[in-house]
């Protein structure tokens, strides 16, 4: 991941990684077969991890609104060029040519941030902290809503920092979730 987000996937060449590990290219085309699937299995390593991050987060007890900021405040990147948005921009951009188990792994991680926030924000409806929403949609539309801001914040846009953009959701939460009357 650190190779990806310091040189980006073109400078990542099979045999500069396995010097970095050492390696041979060789033992690693043996164990991942392709680039894209040594990307594809970092990503899912790196998911599992905040996945458990993630699930610490919603297990947590207290209102639902300060779970959903902890879920928007591990879903944005650190900063520009964060190796875990870096490497999801380079899946994303090589998934054009992905094949169907590819398209499904990748599909596997989508839904879990989506069922996870889809149960958060349920729970925040049933217990009238937030307004009524259907779960399913308005989640789709705030991951969309991240996942913009957070490449702006991944790439480096300027104006785009990730204090800027923590403050954009909050206010859309407010506006969007806040109970009405």
């Amino acid at each position: 991941m650190e190779m990806i987000a310091d040189r980006g996937l073109e400078q990542l060449t099979m045999a500069a990684l396995g010097r970095e590990v050492g390696m041979s290219s060789g033992h690693l085309l043996y164990y991942f077969g392709s680039k894209d699937e040594l990307l594809l299995r970092t990503l899912e390593w790196s998911e599992g991890r905040l996945g458990a991050e993630r699930g610490r987060l919603l297990a947590r007890q207290g209102p639902a609104r300060a779970r959903l900021d902890a879920y928007v405040e591990l879903y944005v990147p650190d900063g520009h060029r964060d190796p875990h948005w870096i490497l999801w921009l380079e899946v994303w951009n090589r998934s054009l040519n992905a094949d169907e188990q590819g398209r499904d792994r990748q599909a596997a991680i989508e839904g879990s941030w989506h069922r996870d926030l889809v149960a958060l924000l349920a729970e925040g409806v049933s217990r009238g902290e937030f307004r009524a929403v259907d779960a399913d949609r308005y989640a789709a539309r705030l991951r969309a809503l991240l996942d913009g801001f957070s490449i702006h914040v991944a790439i480096g846009l300027r104006g785009t920092g990730r204090d800027q953009v923590l403050a954009h959701a909050r206010e859309f939460l407010d506006e969007t979730l806040a109970p009405q009357g």
